[in-house]
């Protein structure tokens, strides 16, 4: 059955994303616009999305604030009411698209829409071990921003990793989930864990006082909102010590990780390596102090 076409403008960020944007622009069908905006790309990326119907707008990040999605935010000639953005290795499935034309029809009062990313791993989707996180998809244009988390961002990256999306208003939990699942193999998902652990080590000293904030970051509290709790709670784990095994035993037995077998043995191993990464570029950092 074919979808309308509502009033939905989808982001979709990009670097080399050639072996998943098709996949993820076909999903985007209800939009009734779609950009792709890409840093440069090496491989098809560009010449994949136009040929699938969006408009690609090439991104030269010049450091600092903002990052990438947040220039498109400020940017875009955006002529929607509502603003979607997605990652080129996810998919929003037909059931997504018919709760949220349910939802834009009938929650006026409602800014902005979180839903579940269901990470799939090794060709198939984990259920089990946590590996799965809410993220906000679907916002009120100007009604939300991207945080800043660090001052000073050193890292290179052209693009947000965790920052969280701060909405203006009411929110909403969707109940049906993306579809997360990357092809680009292994040995990319390696690569950008590498990259991430520097930004994250970065925002780890930033959380514990070591250096300033964003001016719009937000601030741990353990009496405050969803989002204060969990800044809190994070600023209490990194100063566990045995951090990677605690990760390791949360995914693998906690949240029962072991029952997806091999994918989940293996998927928590890498999350308890990231976090000793992590952890490590840290204590580099103290040491050159």
């Amino acid at each position: 059955m074919e979808r309308a076409c509502l009033p939905v403008t989808a982001i979709v960020a990009a670097k080399n994303e050639a072996a998943n944007i098709a996949r993820c622009l076909q999903s985007l069908a209800p939009a009734q616009k779609v950009y792709v905006v890409d840093s440069r790309s090496s491989d098809d990326t560009a010449a994949i999305a136009g040929r699938e119907g969006a408009e690609v707008v090439q991104f030269e990040y010049r450091g600092g604030y903002p990052k990438k999605r947040q220039w498109a935010l400020d940017t875009l000639p955006i002529g929607t009411a509502w603003i979607m953005v997605v990652d080129a290795d996810e998919v929003v499935p037909a059931g997504l698209w018919d709760e949220i034309g349910t939802a834009l029809r009938a929650d006026g009062a409602v800014k902005g829409y979180f839903a579940t990313k269901a990470f799939h791993f090794l060709g198939r989707r984990l259920r089990f071990g946590g590996f799965s996180h809410s993220a906000m998809l679907l916002f009120r244009k100007g009604c939300a921003r991207y945080e800043n988390t660090v001052a000073s961002d050193t890292s290179g990256l052209d693009m947000e990793v965790h920052e969280r999306v701060l909405v203006d208003g009411g929110t909403r939990h969707l109940a049906v989930p993306l579809v997360h699942e990357d092809f680009k193999g292994l040995d990319a998902y390696f690569e950008r864990h590498v990259r991430y652990s520097s930004w994250e080590a970065r925002l780890r000293a930033t959380m514990l006082g070591g250096e300033p904030g964003g001016e719009n970051a937000i601030a741990p509290n353990l009496f405050g909102n969803v989002q204060e709790r969990r800044r809190w709670l994070k600023r209490i784990a990194i100063q566990m010590p045995f951090e990677p095994l605690l990760w390791f035993a949360y995914h693998y037995v906690f949240r029962l990780g072991f029952l997806e077998g091999s994918r989940g043995l293996i998927a928590s191993v890498i999350r308890a390596n990231y976090i000793a990464q992590v952890r490590a570029k840290m204590y580099e950092a103290r040491l050159a102090r």
